[in-house]
């Protein structure tokens, strides 16, 4: 059986945690920021945990991260 191969744009995109959960940028900050709020702005900083349903898609594209 070949190897599967892991889609190249999720490898970018996601990391994955050592408990098995799944990584991502917040979205909302790459343009538009005048009409954002301040808290909805610094809620948005760094990365946060996907929810169950995107990250079993997650896992799917990326099968040796687990």
């Amino acid at each position: 059986m070949p190897k599967m191969k892991t889609k190249s744009g999720a490898k970018k995109r996601f990391k994955m945690t050592g408990t098995g959960k799944v990584v991502a940028a917040q979205a909302g900050k790459r343009h538009g920021m005048i009409k954002r709020t301040a808290k909805f702005i610094q809620k948005a900083r760094g990365t946060g945990v996907l929810n169950d349903s995107d990250a079993k898609i997650v896992k799917k594209y990326m099968p040796y991260s687990r």
